[in-house]
């Protein structure tokens, strides 16, 4: 699939932010835990959730759409991991939290090498330490992860790093041991919040949670009948204001969810962009803080200072790539240091391609000098989906018609994203 973009328009109107992709996956997998049916409330329709989904079907599990966005999940009562379907397993990262689910039901089993995002180097190094200390072995085989215990231990783990899936994984692994199991380092983000916040609800006692020191005390069988509603997602939100900064456009973005939103707003009100924080609620699981955020035209300038991404309560490591197109209209030099992907950055210079002034100083830092007016023009998607999704905001505010190729990547995570966006007056049509 392609898109076809009719860029330098000035968007106007109100757009919703929708359930979170990395929640939604992680849950799915941590569904395999409970024995009794599961039914999960605003799941997004996107392609990464597809790949479980497929995932789990695979593997006997009923996986039924009730309506238009929840799912309810029945597992039979084996899992019948013999017939696994590796293609899709092979298309989402999202899979290694299996390890953490299947635990609950194996003692020795094989899952897939996990895919998604080519970022370079993604060591799973953190899993295997973490898991270890549970009495937990894992070998990485050719295409597969081999995975095995005689019995499982509850243990005080130091997180070798603070990264979200080894946390989530770590979590789920957790919670079929029923002593205290201490988790230090943990990382505080968005999905591991909302992973904590279901395994609540199925009973699993987690002290701690949005901090990065979690105790988690497990349960040995868990059969419960549970209702879950996935929160918003912060990157989505995060889209929709590099949206609003770069083509200037005026936009009411409802259902933020502010509390992993505050610095990437900090830094961009330091910039120049103007916002109006217009109403605050809850999310629909009445946890999550909720907010609605009203953009003006603004004139944008480059920090000083280098912006860089960290752990929760830092800066969003998803968020740091929408810095990038913001930047080339802001009035400056901005230096974008992403230190964590050996590629990431790479991928940002496909923005030289719609006339960015760009410099990579090396595989991890960027400089962008603005403003620059931007020119359509004809790119295929980078295969990560938020360099991908950085092109399609470039090419919002190039003026012409600008072709993006292949935009599977941005499908991963963005439900109808085109009739979203074309419904705030974007011009975007898909092409085969």
């Amino acid at each position: 699939m392609d898109f076809q973009i009719i860029g330098g328009i000035k968007l106007s109107g109100s757009i919703s932010v929708n359930a979170a992709k990395n929640c939604a996956v992680a849950l799915l997998c941590a569904s395999l835990i409970n024995k009794g049916t599961t039914v999960l409330r605003n799941v997004p329709k996107i392609e990464e959730v597809n790949r479980i989904i497929e995932v789990l079907r695979s593997l006997k599990v009923q996986v039924t759409w009730i309506n238009d966005s929840d799912l309810e999940i029945a597992p039979p009562p084996r899992i019948h991991l013999e017939g696994i379907d590796v293609e899709s397993a092979l298309k989402t990262r999202s899979v290694i939290l299996l390890i953490g689910s299947l635990i609950h039901r194996f003692s020795a089993f094989q899952i897939p090498q996990s895919g998604g995002c080519k970022l370079g180097t993604r060591t799973i190094r953190p899993h295997l330490l973490a898991l270890e200390k549970l009495g937990v072995k894992i070998k990485t085989l050719e295409n597969s992860f081999e995975v095995k215990y005689n019995k499982l231990k509850s243990a005080k783990i130091v997180l070798y790093e603070s990264g979200d899936t080894a946390t989530e994984n770590t979590i789920l692994a957790a919670s079929a041991i029923p002593k205290q199991t201490t988790i230090k380092f943990a990382s505080s983000n968005y999905m591991v919040q909302d992973l904590c916040f279901f395994l609540q609800k199925l009973g699993v006692k987690i002290k701690g949670v949005s901090s990065t020191t979690l105790s988690v005390e497990g349960l040995t069988d868990i059969n419960q009948k549970v209702e879950y509603c996935i929160s918003e997602d912060p990157i989505e939100a995060m889209l929709f204001l590099s949206i609003a900064a770069t083509t200037n456009s005026t936009l009411l973005i409802q259902r933020c969810p502010i509390d992993f939103l505050e610095l990437e707003l900090e830094k961009l009100s330091q910039m120049g962009f103007k916002y109006k924080i217009v109403k605050r609620y809850k999310s629909n699981n009445e946890l999550t803080n909720l907010v609605d955020i009203q953009t003006y035209q603004s004139n944008l300038k480059a920090l000083d200072e280098k912006i860089y991404a960290r752990p929760f309560p830092g800066l969003n490591i998803d968020n740091l790539p929408f810095f990038v197109p913001i930047a080339t209209q802001s009035k400056g030099k901005t230096l974008i240091h992403d230190w964590i992907y050996e590629n990431r950055a790479i991928y940002y210079m496909e923005l030289t391609k719609l006339g960015a002034n760009m410099e990579l100083a090396d595989p991890h830092r960027v400089f962008i000098t603005g403003p620059t007016k931007l020119k359509a023009a004809q790119v295929v998607c980078p295969p990560a989906l938020r360099p991908a999704a950085i092109v399609l905001i470039a090419m919002l505010a190039a003026e012409g018609t600008s072709i993006l190729r292949n935009v599977y990547s941005i499908n991963r995570g963005y439900e109808d994203l085109c009739t979203r966006l074309n419904n705030l007056g974007a011009q975007i049509q898909i092409i085969n």
